[in-house]
């Protein structure tokens, strides 16, 4: 299973820190050409390594990490996503009128044609995202949701090799609504900081 994070701002760069302490490879990509972010990507970890979209692209799991009204020019780059599994880690705040309702993962899902989406990673501020997860003999959650559990399971297994307790929470409109922002306010789950202990 290759990875890749579209994106390379605080969150882009919180989850290369994920990747880089269990020496997981990934890439990471933006709109910025890869030597901009070379420099970065070798001081986060030797396990993370910057190139262009088009290569990064190629990875069977992409997690994107772009600002949330970017994730369409992202969807662009390839004709169709099918076979691959698209984790969504972006906010959509304030809600854009366009969701017309729908959770944001929901609405982004529609621009992947034939990806599997899993949203995941997003509830979590950078600085917390990027330190060790396993704290006093637990782990801190990551919460799950997706509309197909063949595409959740292995995201969840990815979650869990990177040191976090997944949590999965049924479908984008059941889990997607509980960490997705509502007006001027945030769902219930948004920004929590839990942990599981081990069993």
């Amino acid at each position: 299973m290759s990875y890749a994070i579209v994106g390379f701002g605080k969150i882009g760069q919180a989850l290369a820190h994920a990747f880089a302490r269990k020496n997981i490879d990934v890439t990471v990509a933006s709109r910025r050409p890869p030597e901009a972010l070379a420099p970065q990507a070798r001081a986060i970890g030797p396990t993370v390594v910057a190139k262009s979209l088009r290569e990064a692209l190629e990875a069977d799991t992409i997690i994107l990490a772009v600002p949330f009204g970017e994730h369409r020019e992202v969807a662009k780059a390839l004709p169709s996503w099918k076979g691959k599994t698209v984790i969504d880690a972006m906010n959509a705040f304030p809600v854009p009128e366009e969701l017309d309702g729908l959770p944001s993962s929901a609405f982004v899902a529609k621009a992947f044609t034939g990806a599997k989406l899993v949203k995941g990673f997003n509830h979590l501020i950078a600085a917390t995202l990027a330190a060790d997860p396993i704290v006093e003999g637990g782990h801190r959650v990551v919460l799950l949701s997706g509309d197909d559990e063949d595409a959740t399971a292995p995201v969840a297994a990815l979650a869990k090799q990177l040191g976090f307790a997944p949590v999965k929470l049924g479908k984008l409109n059941e889990g997607g609504a509980l960490v997705h922002a509502r007006g001027r306010s945030w769902g219930p789950l948004i920004f929590q900081d839990l942990f599981k202990k081990e069993q």
